[in-house]
């Protein structure tokens, strides 16, 4: 039923702002009816659960004796409302917040993994430009080999004329000049066959990552989805640094 009211229009332009919002009202304003909750969402919801010995309990508000597990809320007419979740205990918010780290971190991971093998594919597209990727990172440290060799190859020369001439001091002492000649002449050899056996071990190194990596591509190659194989070694780039 709707309730007409009329007002003379002399009156109606003197009324207050707020007794005019009520006439409306009063006129049956469609956009303010609309706005009122329905009855079932209005007021506070029916709240129950079992307790520990099996009983069911029943409130207006939140039960005490639930407190450690779910409890429905219920419309008056008896349909679901929502629930409750359990109130944790200190020692519970903290594993459900390392959960919860715990999960971000592994996505976090998995779409980096992703980003990775993505990243992989599109620099090497084929064996042959992974082939080329290795032989680059291998050359500095095989001129650094040759450079060894020709070295050592320099010192025996310089050492044989110093041999030589400790061969007059045989069963004497060597001259203070000629021994430490030799001595200098050992020190650097010394050092060139260390640095030799260092260069060696890195070429063992790149040849190693560069082998995993390979393996790795071959499966992404093969149509495995990026980041579903695991992580590889990241191989060097040029010059035996790391690649990003």
């Amino acid at each position: 039923m709707t309730l007409h009211c009329r007002i003379p229009a002399v009156a109606r332009a003197t009324l207050p702002a707020a007794v005019a919002a009520l006439v409306g009202v009063l006129a049956g304003t469609p956009a303010l009816a609309q706005r009122s909750p329905p009855a079932s969402a209005a007021g506070p919801g029916i709240y129950t659960c079992l307790d520990d010995q099996g009983r069911r309990l029943t409130s207006d508000r939140p039960i005490p004796a639930c407190t450690h597990k779910e409890q429905r809320i219920l419309n008056r007419d008896g349909s679901l409302k929502g629930v409750l979740p359990p109130t944790l205990t200190s020692e519970e918010r903290a594993a459900k917040e390392a959960r919860e780290r715990a999960a971000a971190e592994a996505r976090a991971a998995q779409a980096d993994a992703v980003r990775r093998d993505r990243n992989l594919m599109n620099r090497f597209p084929d064996q042959a430009a992974h082939d080329k990727a290795r032989n680059a990172a291998l050359d500095t440290v095989r001129l650094a080999i040759r450079a060894s060799e020709l070295r050592l190859e320099a010192l025996a020369l310089d050492r044989k004329p110093l041999l030589d001439e400790a061969e007059f001091y045989v069963g004497k002492a060597l001259p203070a000049a000629l021994k430490s000649q030799l001595d200098a002449n050992d020190a650097a050899v010394s050092a060139q066959r260390s640095a030799m056996h260092t260069q060696e071990a890195e070429v063992e190194r790149i040849n190693k990552l560069y082998d995993a990596e390979l393996s790795h591509l071959r499966k992404l190659w093969d149509g495995a989805p990026p980041g579903s194989i695991g992580n590889v070694a990241t191989a060097p780039g040029r010059g035996g640094r790391p690649r990003e």
